[in-house]
């Protein structure tokens, strides 16, 4: 199934291109079933849900997902 991401104009700041994510090589961040997957995709970061993959991906600008990752390993993201 080809997976491709629409550019939406009318949302403020959204300047991330149409990638087509079909032929994406997506790897996991653990061994487990249904864990975070991503692929590095014309110079950007994206990042699916691997026990979903049909659900819709997000897109990261390299800037982006250097503060997200930077952020989660301070914590930022813990539910406790």
């Amino acid at each position: 199934m080809a997976e491709t991401i629409t550019t939406h104009h009318q949302l403020a700041g959204w300047e991330k291109p149409d990638l087509d994510l079909s032929n994406a090589d997506w790897r996991s961040g653990s061994q487990g079933a249904g864990d975070v997957q991503i692929a590095f995709v014309e110079g950007f970061i994206a990042m699916r849900n691997g026990g979903r993959p049909e659900s819709p991906s997000l897109i990261f600008t390299p800037a982006e997902w250097r503060a997200f990752v930077l952020n989660a390993r301070e914590g930022e993201f813990d539910l406790t």
